[in-house]
């Protein structure tokens, strides 16, 4: 490997913010043959909204018009790179379901590219790593020649990506409590001992308990009331939730 190569590779190892590491990437695209370079991320703001961070020194009137006419839901590239990690050239077929998108590329002189994805289960992002140019057709060749550094970058950018954007807010994990569990919180509810509880569904005490504590366990409770309180926010006692 070139100095130059090792020496630009460790400076975007040893960068801890996303901007720094960007403009180092940036700076190694373009050493390789690439003009353009972008690194996007998918990220959730809420259970049914997504937001998109692009870092790209595209032209202005490019990334204008990607917004406003709304290239991202039809954007093959993106499609592809929400299904796999393979890297795919950007050409005509390739395009050909959005001829109009792939002229304005030409037009803008950012046809010439490729593109993959870092898919994290973990943190359920999706990053897409582009170079492109606007002169000489890119090569499968060129591209997998090219491959190892494009992964490392991508990589290590979506690394840094996953540590500074916002957390999805944690999903709820709503108790299954059973038909009888919520006969025996909802009696609990209406002031009902375990022995006022056993004659109404002509159960023993000792049943009636371990019910209550079935549900306690379920809910993740300390104690009778709380399982109560819990079962209450979480819509089990409501006159529907009952047999």
């Amino acid at each position: 490997m070139e100095r130059w190569k090792e020496s630009q590779l460790r400076q975007l190892s040893s960068a801890t913010e996303l901007d720094t590491a960007y403009q180092v990437a940036l700076r190694f695209a373009k050493n390789i043959g690439y003009k353009f370079f972008e690194f996007s991320v998918t990220y959730k703001v809420t259970s049914d909204q997504e937001n998109r961070l692009k870092l790209n020194n595209y032209p202005k009137s490019w990334n204008t018009e990607y917004e406003q006419k709304k290239f991202s839901d039809i954007d093959p590239v993106v499609a592809h790179c929400n299904q796999t990690m393979l890297p795919v050239l950007w050409s005509e077929e390739l395009f050909s379901q959005v001829p109009s998108m792939w002229e304005a590329l030409g037009l803008q002189g950012i046809q010439h590219g490729w593109s993959q994805s870092v898919q994290d289960d973990n943190s359920g992002l999706c990053s897409i790593l582009s170079l492109a140019r606007s002169h000489c057709p890119i090569s499968a060749f060129e591209l997998y020649e090219n491959l190892g550094f494009s992964v490392f970058m991508g990589q290590h950018l979506h690394t840094l990506a996953a540590q500074s954007l916002p957390r999805p807010p944690p999903k709820l994990v709503v108790a299954h409590l059973s038909l009888r569990e919520i006969d025996v919180l909802k009696l609990a509810a209406d002031g009902k001992t375990a022995y006022e509880s056993a004659r109404i569904l002509n159960l023993s005490a000792r049943t009636i308990n371990f019910h209550v504590q079935s549900a306690i366990e379920k809910l993740g409770v300390n104690n009778k009331i709380s399982a109560v309180i819990a079962a209450a926010k979480a819509g089990y006692l409501s006159s529907g939730a009952l047999r």
